[in-house]
């Protein structure tokens, strides 16, 4: 199921073989309550604790590809959730960063990484504030809908990164930032 999954997202174009290798690796269902397991591999959201939901696969195979990510680098990534996506950047061989404002979602994420041997610094608190600790970031990806691009986390992005966020209330567009290294930036919709 989740080869006919890539399959199909490869053909829909969502991302190239690097992203869908990746998603190979990471069991989706695993991320599911058990009622929805049957359905881990369809192009579907579903809820997840806290009122919360687990991206359309498609979503997340789009994220990871507009990053443009190469091994190595330093990712932020804000609203863990369940910790799908985060699973599916640490599987494409980025160190990643990982924030949640949700107590049950992080907790889960956490014991998900452990049983699947991934590892992630992950952190309970206000993801719009970012992890200035540990910035600069290559790659910060936004996997919640947000009003505003905060300006917190693009402070936090290095010069030559690029930051993947969904911004609007009612309908969002994925925004794909770039800061220059003059520290300038372009948005692309």
């Amino acid at each position: 199921q989740r080869k006919q999954l890539c399959e199909y997202l490869f053909s829909k174009g969502y991302a190239g073989e690097k992203v869908l290798e990746a998603m190979m690796r990471v069991p989706r269902h695993l991320f599911l309550e058990s009622g929805f397991h049957q359905h881990a591999y369809l192009d579907k959201a579903f809820p997840i604790a806290a009122g919360q939901t687990i991206s359309h696969p498609s979503t997340v195979a789009w994220q990871s590809e507009l990053l443009e990510l190469q091994t190595g680098m330093k990712v932020l990534e804000i609203g863990t959730g369940c910790g799908y996506q985060a699973a599916v950047l640490i599987e494409l061989g980025v160190k990643v960063f990982t924030i949640e404002r949700q107590k049950e979602l992080i907790d889960f994420s956490k014991k998900m990484f452990k049983t699947l041997g991934l590892r992630a610094e992950q952190k309970f608190g206000d993801g719009f504030k970012g992890m200035p600790v540990f910035a600069p970031f290559d790659r910060i990806i936004v996997t919640c809908g947000a009003p505003f691009v905060p300006k917190e986390l693009l402070k936090q992005l290095k010069a030559g990164g690029i930051m993947i966020i969904p911004v609007g209330d009612e309908t969002q567009k994925m925004i794909r930032i770039r800061k220059e290294l003059d520290n300038t930036f372009i948005q692309e919709v």
